[in-house]
């Protein structure tokens, strides 16, 4: 397919012009890697008759999970706001605890359908992860637990929340929802504090259509986990504790299996489409590409970028124009969990400049199988133009 690039401002959908691509393009399109070997593990649980309650899938995807993420244990569940559920459960936590304001809001539903009150706290500049210096002061005698999100599969500062946490000696749990394949000092992600918790829903790097995963290096808490995941049973007639149905299915695990294999494929697309976007902006004012940490491995699966106060036009304006060329790019995570029901209810409204200044600029470009090079390259190309005759672009809009 030829791509006519922009030239003038008349050839811009939102003033008429034909979108640039004729197909939508989404953030987040589910990518469907080998469909032949998913079908094929599919008909071999049909014919087994055996498609849910630990069945062999989803036994072969956890330990295959559990090498590829260097941890004792990886226990498949239904999805990762499940997961996050069974995390604090399984530690035990009450009263207050303590999570990132610029997260996706189920970080803080998980928690709060647990009973749990949310205290947020804010973000750091450079790569949008909870900041260590603002979490001490949110700490208290009533703070049950942390929640670490490595946003974006960019790491939180490990080492120091987990040195916070031990002074403290409340439980740290990690939200690696997005960070699956990423590392930390060179160790994959998954074995950092008590648990981690991924997320494998279709949108997600690797996905399971809809699953996730928690993670641990502890026997004791991995027991418990897989209790709670079934209702408490310990054998076919017994329960020992309150539970609920957690399970992941058959046709997820072999979703989830030939996805795992096919990841260094998707990793190495996804990798190259940042550099191609990282390129076509480059020089660009007013606009940056959030970047993984040097030396680091990382999946490559979310391609962000930050439209600054000094860019001629401003997200949103950005945002507007780019949906009508057919380019739904998603302007996450806004307003911020503080400023969305029901946290925002509350009579002293906290102010957290970070997120709410990335709530405000921030854009997600699409990646995946649904791109390639001539795409990412073409979109570049609209953005460039975009801001550079961002003037004329918004006076024209706002007439």
């Amino acid at each position: 397919m030829i791509f006519i690039d922009k030239n003038k401002l008349e050839d811009l959908a939102i003033f008429g012009g034909m979108p640039l691509f004729e197909e939508t393009l989404h953030v987040g399109r589910p990518n469907i890697m080998n469909r032949e070997a998913v079908i094929s593990r599919i008909n071999q649980a049909m014919d087994r008759h055996w498609l849910s309650n630990d069945g062999p899938l989803v036994n072969e995807m956890e330990q295959r999970f559990a090498g590829f993420l260097q941890v004792k244990h990886a226990i498949a569940v239904t999805n990762a706001t499940i997961g996050l559920q069974l995390a604090a459960k399984a530690l035990d936590v009450k009263g207050e605890v303590i999570i990132p304001s610029f997260t996706f809001i189920g970080t803080a539903h998980a928690m709060a359908w647990t009973g749990l009150k949310i205290v947020f706290c804010d973000v750091l500049p450079e790569n949008h992860t909870i900041d260590p210096e603002g979490l001490e002061t949110k700490i208290s005698e009533n703070t049950g637990a942390i929640v670490g999100v490595h946003l974006w599969g960019n790491a939180c500062q490990i080492d120091t929340l987990q040195k916070i946490a031990d002074r403290f000696d409340v439980p740290l749990i990690f939200d690696a929802a997005h960070a699956i394949g990423s590392t930390y000092n060179k160790q994959r992600l998954g074995g950092f504090g008590n648990l981690s918790v991924f997320s494998l829903h279709a949108t997600k790097a690797i996905n399971s259509l809809e699953g996730g995963l928690v993670t641990t290096n502890d026997d004791k808490l991995a027991d418990k986990i897989r209790l709670l995941r079934n209702y408490g049973f310990v054998n076919l007639d017994q329960v020992a504790m309150l539970g609920i149905n957690a399970k992941m299915n058959e046709f997820s695990a072999a979703m989830g299996l030939t996805n795992l294999e096919e990841y260094d494929r998707l990793r190495a697309y996804n990798h190259e489409l940042h550099a191609a976007y990282r390129n076509g902006i480059s020089g660009l004012n007013g606009i940056s590409m959030l970047m993984p940490a040097e030396g680091e491995d990382h999946n490559y699966h979310y391609a962000v970028f930050e439209v600054h106060d000094d860019a001629s036009i401003r997200r949103d304006m950005l945002h507007r124009i780019l949906v009508a060329e057919n380019v739904f790019a998603r302007r996450y995570f806004h307003p911020g969990c503080h400023l969305s029901p029901p946290y925002n209810l509350s009579e002293k409204r906290a102010i957290f400049p970070v997120t709410e200044r990335l709530s405000a600029t921030l854009l997600q470009l699409p990646t995946g199988l649904q791109m390639d090079l001539e795409k990412a390259n073409c979109l570049s190309r609209l953005i460039r133009f975009c801001l550079i005759n961002g003037a004329e672009i918004k006076s024209r809009l706002l007439a």
